[in-house]
């Protein structure tokens, strides 16, 4: 054993030391960061508007500050932006998150002193548990990549502004510069097929041991590497051994990175966001990832389907359920209050708070009243291949409210890397996965209001092509799994 992965080992069991003393005692540690961001940001303009002097308590808080997303936070966000001091927190932001919203245009998520450093610990402990757990530490001593957007850095009335991952970028830790690739000259490279290109070049004749980043665009530098060498990644990389991934489920993608691979490897599951680093893995036996307690974020949480009425519960961590769908509600320490980052999550343990991911509050199919969301999509498709040959790269799901003939249904758009001997019976597999994943969905079937989906193939490459077309191709950007529109359904159907 080196003695990099000694200190490594030593050090896991310093973090997890640490991290058990805040994971038992949940409800006290949300309420201390609570009373210390009430407390820090008492004199800004959205503290004076909101009376924060007279807030004591959770209720207190929830009687003045409503919840609101990115549209009704904005005119803050816009004076900050204009570089006005003290407006959601103390002074300036030390950075923008730049993002690319649907309905809002560019976003910027501010990144404070204060936040910035949770950021960088969560993934550095996300990686030190598995070492706890596992015993496993040899990887320190290969080369790890991270593949992410490029670390230029705008400027913005005196805030450096960028995406997320590339301002992480600039923070990687010293022990780890000699490890981590690409090169800074690959990484800046914006173009992301140039990228990607690049990057298999520079990784080839290396010893990889970690591959972390958005499953799907792995999967292409995966499926490069496997068409350069015309052999598995596994063999090109006989260490690589773990894969750490964040942003979407890995599961509809495990079999063919599988296969592309040549055999199985550990992975480890991140929910990292502009606004903050929520989750991370802890356990390759639980389910479910650990929710950070203490990395100055406050949460609230209100049941999704709760969410449009009028004037819904706000839960704390002391009262949540395992198995409810709930919205993700943040205050934190880079001055977003009572926030909805659109995020659904359920919790798989109460003990401590693991959570999964299970999708996005404006990312459903309610054409009908079924309420699918994208957690039961992902399960369905899963369940349907097991036995199967049956390997898909990517997928998406919209409602066919107005078909040519017959009852409208869902239409499931995938790009298979192998495909059913037969589609109909597939579909049917699916369908039934579907039925048993929601209620509202199998009454619809029942009741003739819906026929059975239908599966409409994507030709390979088709999603990356939809992606480019969109300009969000690479990067931290993700697929919508499910839509209560046809706006992604109308480019492969008019292709």
């Amino acid at each position: 054993m080196s003695i990099k992965s000694l200190i490594a080992k030593q050090f896991a069991k310093y973090i997890h030391y640490k991290t058990q003393k805040w994971a038992t005692n949940p409800v006290a540690t949300q309420q201390k960061v609570f009373q210390d961001l009430i407390r820090q940001a008492k004199s800004t303009q959205f503290g004076q508007d909101h009376h924060f002097d007279q807030i004591h308590t959770f209720e207190d808080f929830a009687q003045r500050v409503p919840v609101r997303d990115y549209e009704a936070l904005r005119p803050y966000i816009d004076r900050v932006v204009k570089g006005e001091e003290n407006i959601l927190w103390k002074g300036k932001p030390i950075y923008f998150a730049k993002t690319s919203g649907t309905t809002s245009g560019a976003k910027y998520i501010p990144l404070t002193k204060e936040s910035m450093p949770f950021h960088i610990e969560a993934a550095r402990n996300a990686i030190l548990s598995y070492i706890n757990e596992t015993g496993k530490a040899d990887f320190v001593n290969g080369k790890m990549i991270f593949l992410q957007g490029s670390p230029i850095l705008e400027e913005k009335n005196g805030i450096k502004l960028g995406r997320l991952s590339g301002i992480v970028a600039h923070y990687v830790p010293k022990y780890l510069q000699k490890n981590r690739m690409p090169s800074w000259e690959t990484n800046c490279i914006e173009d992301w097929e140039t990228k990607v290109e690049a990057i298999v070049e520079e990784t080839f004749p290396e010893n990889m041991t970690v591959i972390s980043g958005i499953p799907s665009w792995v999967q292409m530098y995966f499926e490069k590497l496997k068409e350069k060498a015309n052999k598995p990644v596994g063999e090109i990389f006989k260490n690589f051994n773990l894969f750490i991934y964040g942003g979407v489920n890995y599961e509809p993608y495990r079999a063919k990175f599988e296969n592309l691979i040549g055999r199985k490897v550990d992975a480890i599951e991140l929910f990292p966001a502009s606004e903050g680093f929520f989750a991370y893995q802890d356990s390759q036996k639980e389910k479910g990832m650990l929710l950070l307690l203490n990395s100055g974020i406050f949460y609230e949480f209100i049941k999704a389907d709760e969410f449009f009425t009028e004037n819904p519960r706000r839960y704390t961590i002391g009262e949540v359920e395992r198995g409810i769908n709930y919205v993700l509600i943040l205050s934190t320490n880079a001055g977003l209050w009572g926030y909805n980052i659109g995020d659904t999550i359920q919790f798989t343990s109460l003990e401590p708070y693991r959570v999964i991911v299970s999708g996005r509050i404006k990312h459903y199919i309610s054409a009908f009243g079924e309420h699918v969301i994208g957690k039961e999509v992902e399960s369905a498709l899963q369940e349907a291949m097991i036995g199967t040959s049956v390997r898909v790269n990517e997928f998406t799901v919209a409602p066919q409210i107005n078909p040519s003939q017959g009852l409208p249904y869902h239409e499931w758009f995938i790009e298979f890397e192998n495909e059913p001997d037969d589609l109909e019976a597939f579909a049917l597999q699916l369908d039934q996965a579907m039925r048993k994943q929601n209620v509202y969905y199998d009454d619809l079937i029942s009741g003739h209001v819906l026929r059975t989906l239908v599966i409409s193939k994507v030709a390979k490459n088709g999603f990356q092509n939809y992606m480019k077309s969109i300009g969000k191709l690479g990067g931290q950007n993700k697929l919508p799994r499910l839509a209560n529109d046809r706006k992604i359904a109308d480019f492969f159907t008019n292709q």
